[in-house]
């Protein structure tokens, strides 16, 4: 079983972004084991903190380092990615030479009430995911529009289209580790 770092958009409790993230982890349960990562918690970033680094901080390093893969799931704010999302890429990239996101596997989601979902802001966020050293999976892509009950209270996704989507999804996701991997074997071009 992969182990995934999730980073969650939204700090709200209520979070829709929250409910798409327990609902695809519960999808993705036989193949992807999530660790969602408290980057509420992290201060903005302040290169002067390296020298006595806050705990959030090196948590954040250490669960990221552990991980096979991560995952954004986010919501849309003023068309671009949340500010939270930035910070925590920023530690993560952080002190030169550190940088854990390197050789990452990487999906995004994202959910809104509204019709194109969050497109605007994750083609924002996906435009530096590759300067980062993410190795990012470029489909599907999960622009969900979260409509009332669409996702129940155990975070099972009461409508058949949106749960076979979600469950493609998980399933594509997990492959794209296994392609693209630390543990991955490698091939050669010549083969």
């Amino acid at each position: 079983m992969k182990n995934v770092a999730v980073l969650l958009g939204s700090l709200s409790e209520k979070s829709i972004n929250k409910a798409l993230a327990k609902a695809i982890e519960k999808l993705a349960q036989e193949r992807l084991k999530f660790d969602f990562l408290d980057i509420g918690s992290l201060p903005f970033y302040n290169n002067d903190l390296w020298d006595n680094p806050p705990a959030s901080v090196t948590d954040l390093k250490t669960r990221v380092a552990a991980a096979d893969a991560v995952l954004i799931v986010m919501p849309e704010f003023n068309r671009s990615f949340p500010a939270v999302i930035k910070n925590a890429l920023d530690w993560g990239s952080r002190p030169y030479g550190q940088n854990s996101w390197t050789g990452k596997p990487l999906a995004i989601a994202g959910a809104s009430p509204g019709g194109i979902g969050t497109a605007a802001g994750q083609n924002q966020l996906r435009t530096t995911m590759p300067l980062l050293g993410f190795v990012v999976m470029g489909q599907p892509e999960v622009y969900f529009q979260f409509t009332p009950g669409i996702i129940d209270e155990h975070f099972d996704v009461t409508n058949d289209q949106s749960r076979d989507f979600l469950a493609g999804f998980a399933d594509k996701f997990a492959d794209w580790i296994d392609r693209h991997g630390e543990h991955r074997t490698l091939s050669v071009a010549a083969e």
